[in-house]
């Protein structure tokens, strides 16, 4: 009985370790504010004129509705995903409108 609960606790450090690497490995959520462009490609968007970080953000891809925060400044939140060049680009998944204004 001893041994099965050693055994048993042993599989769980065991297990707890793998999902706690995948979750490492993972790209991190985060959000970033600017102006919601047209993209340079049909169909795709940009931030632009960001509070801080890059000049531009490329929206790769997005499961929020971008279309209706055009021309305004937004708060997107996503995660990073791999671009042309060495933009930033993301995978958006929350917008937020910040004002119906652009600087």
């Amino acid at each position: 009985m001893k041994a099965l609960i050693v055994q048993l606790m042993f599989a769980a450090c065991v297990l707890g370790f793998g999902v706690r690497a995948d979750a490492q490995g993972a790209p991190a959520e985060h959000s970033m504010t600017g102006c919601l462009a047209k993209g340079d490609d049909a169909g795709t968007f940009k931030l632009t004129d960001l509070e801080k970080g890059p000049k531009e953000v490329v929206i790769a891809e997005t499961t929020a509705n971008l279309t209706p925060h055009l021309g305004h400044k937004v708060e997107i939140t996503g995660v990073a995903v791999p671009g042309k060049d060495k933009t930033h680009t993301m995978k958006v998944t929350a917008v937020k409108m910040i004002s119906a204004k652009c600087p």
